[in-house]
């Protein structure tokens, strides 16, 4: 990995070298497969669905917000089921809108844990209850996340870190409070007490429906060390920073900011064994290019312009390996990584794949002819999609119950 980092080029903030980005950015820019008309009316279908299922999961939150002062062990079960929910509605939403071919491979910490299912579906053995991080590329990188989480069945339980901004949503917003999201303003002073707040919350012991062995909760919590996504102005700000405290710039990437997670990992050493880190690489931009340029939600979804793959590339460490007792120890750590990372995106971008030599980390039991041939290559290819359609009448279910029961009610 060291040898992969001592070939990446400086990078240079100059303007010159900006307008030499966009210029690339918008000869290689990959031509409309839908014209005006067609764009207009996947936007509408798939808005329609989008809103029309949020509208379903808001009330039925709402119905059973009641549980919270009757038993908050049954009402944080109650709102995990409503995040599975949306989590199955955005899965549905990309395999409709904007099928998405995935790549997924990691290294020997995570070996046994990936996995090729006979219908060729990713299926992921990662613990109950963990951190994971991964570098911001673009605003869509938590819809892929949250998949990946669907891939180990803990798609209701996953928490993620989030700008204060975005809990004033319509819906979205309303939706993302009753999953427990963690709002920052980005102003640690005030962001603290809120972050212990929630922290001392996931690592409270339970005895409610879904408490494991050690009578915690499942959890997932989501981090993005960099605090924004990757962009030309982002670039620039993380590279002037970089220059001011005398941190070689990164080549794919801004520099990470350590406090927030260093708090995190400190608060729940004990309840949380292992950190996943996910290395996220969108095929199509030419190299250079920031991928943000490409794929927003509208380019990906209006306009069927979905990325050619997603790649990712898995890594794990156990938190009693990682130096939480001196910050300025663990800044150094989390750099370093973010390092190794840049040094992966390198060999992405070189060659269109992340490293596929441990092939031990891929699990193909089970599987046969040009599936076993995949996974012994080291990485397993597979798309976006649900185990089985029937999995979206979990969306409806509540409100189904609660019709019925009217009716019934009603009719006697």
């Amino acid at each position: 990995m060291s040898d992969l980092r001592h070939r990446i080029p400086e990078v240079s903030t100059s303007s010159t070298q900006s307008g030499e980005l966009r210029a690339k950015e918008q000869d290689g820019d990959p031509e409309l497969k839908h014209g005006i008309l067609m764009q207009i009316l996947r936007s509408l279908l798939l808005i329609t669905w989008f809103n029309g299922c949020c509208v379903v999961i808001v009330i039925t939150q709402f119905i059973g917000a009641p549980l919270y002062f009757v038993n908050k062990d049954y009402f944080y079960a109650y709102m995990s089921m409503t995040k599975q929910c949306f989590g199955i509605l955005i899965i549905t939403v990309t395999h409709w809108g904007a099928p998405t071919l995935v790549r997924v491979s990691g290294d020997e910490s995570v070996k046994g844990q990936l996995h090729l299912t006979p219908d060729g579906r990713l299926k992921t053995n990662f613990t109950n209850r963990l951190v994971f991080i991964a570098n911001h590329q673009v605003y869509t990188d938590w819809l892929y996340l949250w998949w990946i989480t669907y891939t180990s069945r803990m798609h209701g339980h996953i928490y993620i870190i989030l700008k204060e901004s975005l809990k004033y949503i319509p819906l979205l917003g309303t939706g993302m409070m009753f999953y427990g999201f963690i709002f920052m303003a980005r102003k640690w002073e005030s962001d603290k007490p809120r972050l212990q707040h929630r922290l001392d919350k996931l690592k409270t012991r339970h005895s409610g429906p879904m408490s494991g062995p050690q009578s915690l909760d499942p959890m997932w919590l989501l981090i993005f060390p960099e605090g924004t996504n990757l962009s030309i102005n982002t670039k620039r700000i993380s590279d002037k920073y970089g220059e001011k405290t005398g941190i070689e710039p990164l080549k794919h990437m801004i520099l990470p900011r350590s406090t927030g997670l260093f708090f995190c990992l400190q608060q729940l050493k004990g309840t949380v064994d292992c950190v996943y880190d996910c290395t996220i690489g969108y095929e199509g931009p030419p190299k250079g290019c920031y991928p943000d340029r490409y794929f927003t939600l509208r380019s990906t979804y209006g306009q069927g312009r979905p990325p050619k793959s997603v790649n990712m590339y898995w890594r794990r460490w156990a938190v009693e390996d990682i130096p939480l007792d001196d910050q300025r120890v663990f800044e150094e750590w989390l750099l370093e990584r973010w390092r190794e990372k840049d040094a992966l995106l390198d060999q992405f971008f070189e060659t269109g794949r992340f490293p596929t030599s441990l092939e031990s980390s891929i699990d193909s039991a089970g599987t046969s002819g040009n599936q076993a041939i995949e996974a012994s290559r080291g990485y397993i290819e597979t798309t976006i999609q649900l185990r089985h359609w029937i999995e979206i009448g979990e969306i409806f279910a509540v409100l189904l119950f609660c019709a019925l029961g009217f009716l019934y009610w009603g009719s006697s």
